[in-house]
């Protein structure tokens, strides 16, 4: 989960209406359209200059290497991590930012696909996607199916309507209705305090699964649920766009992200790891968590599953 403290306010993004759909807020000044009552600003994107270290790019598996692209899937409904730009299919985000970074460090083109968020793992397992990077909280559970390096660290975070209208809490959301996104690390952790209520002979928590953490995001703003938890940085982007939401309590679990590749590739991880770590060095990493508003959850150094190490 993901990160040790509350992100800071988020800067240089735009409050489009594209951008608020991407992260699955319905304001009501823009009706779900494109309208012209919202104020525009460029949302951050681009990478800078980045030099391909052919140490690390001789390490890169040969089919990849001979296709000059790295292709990496992702779930584009997790601003500000990845989603849609206001073109409706341009995947932006800090991840896609230093997923192209990481791929020019080892002398590819980097480029993001679409797929949703509990296939990526099988997706790279059965070399549809030969990485996946989607905001993974590193756990031993995925370490076992798959090769992890750190890049980031995040925490949970709750979001509630502005005012918690329900009234509900984190240390006791017992009888209450709780959005969250199918096969996320919150899922164990609204499962295991639903389990708490149980055992406290208190109503159990109506949990809501979405697909898209952007329909657990609608959920709480249109009232369906009475709060919803997600990574810390997708919380704060939340509240900085919808103007009708606000933090529930603390930051907790901080963990780091992890960028997935295929068990077996275990020096193009490697590869990975030291084009992460190359990339702080020079500054091109700290650049662009801080174009993203995200800086607090820059990490030292890279790690190939640190959980097991």
């Amino acid at each position: 989960m993901q990160r040790e403290r509350t992100m800071a306010r988020l800067i240089g993004i735009g409050r489009t209406a594209a951008l608020v759909a991407a992260a699955g807020l319905a304001l009501s000044a823009c009706g779900g359209d494109s309208g012209s009552d919202t104020t525009s600003s460029p949302t951050p994107s681009g990478v800078p200059s980045v030099t391909a270290d052919e140490t690390l790019a001789a390490q890169v598996p040969e089919a990849i290497k001979q296709s000059g692209t790295l292709t990496f899937g992702t779930d584009a409904s997790y601003a500000p991590s990845e989603f849609l730009a206001d073109d409706g299919t341009t995947i932006v985000g800090f991840d896609v930012d230093l997923g192209k970074a990481i791929a020019a460090k080892l002398g590819l083109q980097g480029q993001f696909e679409n797929s949703t968020f509990d296939s990526l793992i099988v997706g790279v397992q059965n070399g549809k996607f030969p990485a996946s990077m989607s905001s993974f909280t590193i756990t031993p559970e995925r370490e076992e199916q798959v090769n992890m390096i750190s890049y980031f660290s995040a925490g949970t975070s709750w979001a509630v309507e502005t005012g918690n209208p329900s009234g509900i809490s984190v240390e006791d959301p017992c009888g209450k209705t709780v959005a969250v996104q199918k096969a996320t690390v919150q899922v164990d952790d609204i499962e295991a305090k639903n389990d708490d209520c149980k055992s406290a002979g208190k109503p159990e928590i109506n949990i809501q699964q979405y697909g898209l953490q952007s329909e657990a995001t609608t959920a709480v703003v249109s009232g369906k649920a009475d709060a919803m938890l997600a990574d810390s940085p997708v919380v704060a982007y939340a509240i900085e766009q919808s103007g009708k939401l606000e933090q529930l309590g603390e930051v907790y679990d901080s963990a780091p992200y992890g960028i997935v590749v295929p068990k077996e590739e275990t020096e193009f991880a490697t590869a990975i790891q030291g084009a992460v770590d190359a990339l702080i060095a020079d500054g091109t990493y700290m650049a662009i968590l801080d174009e993203w508003g995200v800086g607090n959850g820059a990490v030292p150094a890279a790690e190939v599953n640190p959980s097991s190490s």
